[in-house]
């Protein structure tokens, strides 16, 4: 158990971030000096401005030479700064392309592996086979097709445009010209059934 506890974690810092790190802190050291330097320009010349008004012009001039050099410091100051931040980016934007070189590798890798798994000649191999299933199914469409030509089937494509246009004419049957036989007339029996129905009526009558 104490084993376990005591096991330190592993650091995840590597020395790309702490060389950023300690360019970063002598970035911010140059700052504040180059601040210092700036507020202690700015008194002297205050000073040797009254200085000439109390008429003590040789001391207001070595001021003067004094804010000159130290206006050359912070120009040196402002170079070093420049550099240590180019530096800093150098190194920030060689890390994101150390990720990106790794990423690169590992996705290699797993490409690599792949093609080891289907190589060229199983892909030939799979396609060779599809292009058989086609061709096959092909020729089951065919059959089933039926043995119309295509001019056959050109003409069936045009009739159904027609019907769909409802430009179709329906064929009727032709009218015949002869005329219809006459049928002879039944008026005559007729007559002689309704005679024979009234007689037995007359003679019931007569009784």
């Amino acid at each position: 158990m104490g084993n376990i506890f005591g096991k330190k974690k592993r650091s995840r810092v590597t020395e790309q971030d702490r060389a950023v790190l300690q360019l970063k802190q002598q970035r911010d050291k140059l700052k504040q000096y180059q601040k210092k330097v700036t507020l202690q320009m700015e008194k002297e010349r205050q000073l040797a401005k009254q200085l000439l008004k109390d008429g003590k012009k040789e001391k207001a001039l070595l001021l003067l030479k004094k804010k000159r050099f130290q206006e050359q410091l912070l120009d040196k100051t402002e170079n070093q700064i420049s550099n240590l931040e180019r530096m800093v980016q150098d190194i920030e934007f060689a890390q994101i392309e150390m990720k990106v070189i790794e990423g690169l590798k590992v996705g290699n890798d797993c490409l690599k592996k792949m093609h080891e798994v289907l190589s060229i000649e199983e892909v030939e191999r799979i396609m060779d086979e599809t292009h058989d299933s086609i061709e096959y199914q092909k020729q089951i469409d065919d059959i089933l097709a039926g043995s119309l030509t295509q001019e056959d089937e050109d003409a069936v494509l045009a009739e159904l445009e027609a019907i769909t246009q409802g430009d179709v004419d329906v064929e009727l049957p032709e009218v015949p010209d002869e005329q219809l036989p006459e049928v002879p007339e039944q008026e005559e029996p007729e007559r002689e059934k309704e005679k024979v129905k009234k007689k037995p009526e007359r003679e019931m009558l007569a009784l």
